[in-house]
């Protein structure tokens, strides 16, 4: 039954997620790229209702995946909450008027069929509860180098390519903070108040705003076709990895078995990849120059 819960609460975080983070770059695209990885991306974000309203959502979305968390293991949670890609791209057809292609649909079968092999061979289990911070300082350093490496190249270059690099950084961020979100769970389930006074509540709510500012760099970069993808590809590799090393879950009992899951990860990945090649995400791009261009012809004019 808990499992059951779990499974439930995960995909809608996942559609919560994908609903929130097609609100979020709505806005986040209007701003354009030059305040990529600045402090004022977000001020100037906050003071946008509709912006409001999808951080809000993603709010209700880390509750329900925090409750996901809380009945059942990272290495299973992770992956089903990372779909959310599967209910955006939809919602982005549908707002330019497109209807989803056979490429979409074989790519949205493989991302699912490739979840549904690595969770269904051998389902994970068991593991410890609020590893120490000695367990978690490898994470912290690998997840962290990766993330500024990936967000420095992304400010280098302009384009697909700096969407692709600040997804990367802020997928890295979002891995460690739903593994974070576990952590704090359990914490809060063992000592309730007293979590507070315990690490893992501030380095949740510090890899957050880390995560908010990359995701939202990325948003305002380019397509979400093209970024969310990147996103949930890294994420739940950076989490299923975390839950195996740090939290000691089981994630198969056998050599067949963990080559299985691996064939089902990988598969995902493919069709993730797949979903980034469509029609969609060439059509955000084109649409997102346009609305460069016209930003630029407002500030020429201006200067006359």
């Amino acid at each position: 039954m808990t499992t059951v819960i779990a499974v439930i609460a995960a995909l809608l975080a996942a559609f919560c997620f994908g609903v929130a983070a097609l609100v979020q770059q709505t806005v986040a695209r209007a701003t354009g790229a030059d305040e990529a990885l600045h402090p004022r991306l977000l001020l100037d974000l906050a003071r946008r209702p509709r912006w409001l309203a999808g951080i809000g959502l993603d709010v209700l979305s880390f509750f329900i995946l925090a409750l996901a968390l809380a009945f059942g293991p990272l290495a299973l949670v992770q992956p089903l909450a990372s779909l959310d890609v599967l209910f955006a791209l939809p919602l982005i057809a549908r707002r330019q008027g497109r209807r989803l292609t056979l490429q979409d649909k074989a790519g949205a079968v493989t991302v699912a069929g490739g979840i549904v092999i690595f969770l269904s061979v051998a389902p994970p289990s068991g593991g410890v509860k609020a590893p120490s911070l000695t367990s978690w300082a490898p994470v912290f350093l690998a997840a962290g180098a990766l993330s500024a490496v990936t967000a420095v190249a992304g400010l280098r270059v302009t384009g697909k390519a700096r969407v692709i690099w600040l997804a990367v950084a802020a997928g890295s961020v979002y891995g460690v903070l739903a593994a974070l979100t576990k952590a704090t769970v359990d914490v809060v389930a063992m000592r309730g108040v007293g979590a507070l006074a315990t690490w893992e509540p501030w380095a949740l709510l510090v890899c957050g705003i880390a995560g908010a500012l990359l995701g939202q760099s990325a948003y305002s970069s380019g397509a979400l076709s093209l970024s969310l993808p990147v996103l949930d590809t890294l994420a739940p590799i950076v989490a299923v990895v975390i839950a195996a090393t740090v939290f000691d879950e089981q994630l198969a009992h056998s050599a067949w078995q963990l080559g299985l899951q691996l064939a089902g990860g990988a598969l995902a990945v493919a069709g993730i990849a797949v979903l980034s090649r469509s029609a969609i995400v060439a059509a955000e791009t084109v649409s997102g120059r346009e609305r460069a261009r016209a930003r630029l012809g407002a500030v020429a004019l201006e200067g006359e």
